[in-house]
């Protein structure tokens, strides 16, 4: 039996002590400062904005095809009120026809993605999942309506994010990406909107010890990030932090983390893209995820209003050059 010396021990216990805060330095800490203040007055006219569009949604997958299709003309119509001219990229799945939605604000070198699925699970509305990212993507794309960016924009709908697709051949943010990959096209940025409407209850994390860090409140919006992204999560936050009313973290960990890449975000990392998740962490939180019962009652929209304000710096800071 092998015999650890004291000193061992102790270099153990360094070493360990070492990786971790490390660890905190490159995965974990972010510029800014979380708010913590009071909630801070909120756009009446956003909160009753974002709360009619996700209550327009109702269950939509290939298995309802109706509930899919209407939320599809429905996106379109949204957009077009908002002075778009939005495109559809189709495809199949075996010989059903899928499609993702697309508009656009042209500007020159460089693109920044801001996406969100509009499918649901089966047997779920999916209002939070992700009602709540549709809706917040429409909000964002309705104030850059008209700005001239000096990158492109672009805000997508992507079909096809749940199971049975999730991670699979048709998942529709994963055909995006791979068209995007195909043109060489210049994708700076992705930020994928997922389940943002929750902000109480108990936090829980995919990993032990995170908890003494972020705490066991469910009451942050969380940026979320593979490694290769992490200088994009450190940007998000950093300009969120500065204007937003809600608290926030940012964190950049490995894809086989459980939820790191459970969004379209882990499409675009398969083609080299950098892309992050913005999220209340969906199952980690809220007991609806997945179920009958995610309907658009349950959803804290003052809070999801003041994400969306704080997301509007962070889509004008990426779409600036340099």
């Amino acid at each position: 039996m092998r015999i650890v010396t004291r000193g061992a021990l102790i270099r153990l216990t360094l070493g360990a002590a070492v990786a971790a805060a490390a660890s905190w330095w490159f995965l974990i800490r972010m510029p800014g400062e979380r708010f913590e203040g009071a909630p801070g007055a909120v756009d009446a006219a956003l909160v009753a904005e974002l709360k009619r569009d996700v209550g327009a949604l109702a269950e939509r997958n290939l298995f309802q095809p109706r509930g899919l299709e209407a939320a599809e003309r429905w996106i379109e119509a949204e957009l077009r009120a908002a002075g778009y001219a939005p495109e559809r990229q189709e495809f199949l799945v075996d010989t059903t026809p899928c499609r993702n939605i697309e508009a656009a604000v042209r500007g020159g070198t460089g693109i920044v993605v801001v996406g969100a699925h509009y499918d649901s699970v089966l047997g779920s509305p999916g209002a939070n999942d992700n009602g709540s990212g549709v809706a917040a993507t429409l909000a964002l794309a309705r104030r850059f309506a008209g700005t001239r960016p000096e990158r492109t924009l672009r805000f997508l709908f992507f079909v096809n994010e749940e199971p049975p697709f999730f991670r699979k051949e048709g998942m529709g943010s994963l055909h995006y990406a791979r068209r995007c990959r195909e043109r060489n096209e210049n994708v700076v940025a992705m930020l994928s909107l997922e389940t943002i409407g929750c902000f109480a209850g108990e936090q829980r994390y995919p990993m032990p010890g995170l908890g003494l860090v972020y705490g066991d409140r469910g009451d942050f919006v969380g940026f979320v990030g593979d490694i290769a992204s992490r200088d994009l999560v450190r940007e998000a936050v950093g300009v969120f932090r500065r204007h937003a009313t809600v608290p926030s973290e940012g964190i950049a960990l490995w894809d086989g983390v459980p939820g790191v890449g459970w969004s379209d975000h882990w499409a675009f990392w398969q083609c080299g893209f950098r892309a992050i998740m913005v999220t209340d962490t969906a199952p980690f939180r809220y007991p609806h995820y997945h179920r009958p019962t995610d309907t658009p009652d349950k959803l804290d929209y003052e809070n999801l209003a003041r994400v969306v304000e704080g997301l509007v710096p962070v889509v004008g800071a990426l779409a600036q050059a340099g």
